[in-house]
């Protein structure tokens, strides 16, 4: 099965290599927040948060969702995925070879980002196991969601339109401090907003929440970051559920 998996996946990384524009929009297009992150005056956390957690959804924004959504439906229209599930391959094993490049660039950026931090003063994570299970738990999230978005995308044109909602969602959440704050704490259940808690808690052990700034040590980040762990878990399983309600591996007529 892993052998199976890691081939399928080889397969569509080198594909993803051949596109130079999805290359540009996986690895270039998260980095840009890091301009942010050098042009922060206050080698704080609080100042630091935001554009670190940007670069970071950036990454799980393209990679990760946009691409798996793009790749399930013109697959899906082309009769790819058709094929592949009539050979030995499982539902399950061709849906994670068709994620799995992009959850590796999420790393890669992750790396890149941690060393740009440390060089321009932010420090390394200070519970770097914490940020990897949010990194992969919001890849879960995304990949869900993309599943689900491909349910009701007619063709790859049309994915352009119909992300849009998630991408919504997504940036909201990231962007709550500048909604009133009577909003925030329905922001605070939205995937962006979990992730930046994460980060928020992970890599600098500060209380979540964009008014958060109380350090805590390395053993209570896990206590912090459990409810924004909680969200994001919760809008998997709800990706989930409704992608396989509505979920069709071939074209529609």
């Amino acid at each position: 099965m892993t052998t199976r998996v890691f081939g399928l996946a080889q397969s569509n990384a080198l594909l993803m290599r051949r596109n130079l524009l999805t290359v540009v929009y996986a690895v270039g297009v998260p980095l840009v927040p890091l301009f942010m992150l050098a042009a922060t005056p206050e080698s704080t956390g609080k100042a630091g948060a935001v554009p670190l957690s940007l670069c970071l959804l950036m990454a799980l924004l393209f990679p990760v969702y946009y691409n798996l959504l793009s790749m399930f439906v013109t697959r899906r229209d082309e009769l790819v995925l058709k094929r592949l599930r009539s050979g030995e391959a499982t539902d399950a094993e061709i849906i994670v070879s068709m994620a799995l490049p992009g959850v590796a660039i999420v790393f890669v950026v992750a790396v890149i980002v941690a060393v740009v931090a440390a060089v321009l003063g932010f420090g390394l994570p200070i519970n770097p196991i914490l940020l990897v299970v949010g990194l992969l738990l919001s890849c879960a999230t995304f990949a869900a969601l993309a599943l689900w978005t491909a349910a009701w995308t007619r063709n790859a044109e049309a994915a352009q339109l119909t992300s849009a909602p998630v991408l919504l969602l997504a940036t909201m959440g990231s962007t709550r401090a500048a909604f009133p704050e009577g909003a925030q704490p329905w922001l605070d259940l939205l995937p962006g907003a979990a992730l930046e808690d994460v980060v928020r808690v992970a890599w600098f052990g500060l209380e979540p929440g964009i008014l958060g700034t109380e350090a805590v040590t390395w053993s209570a980040t896990w206590g912090e970051a459990m409810p924004a762990l909680g969200y994001l878990l919760g809008w998997t399983v709800i990706g989930v559920l409704l992608a396989r309600r509505a979920m069709t591996w071939e074209p529609r007529d």
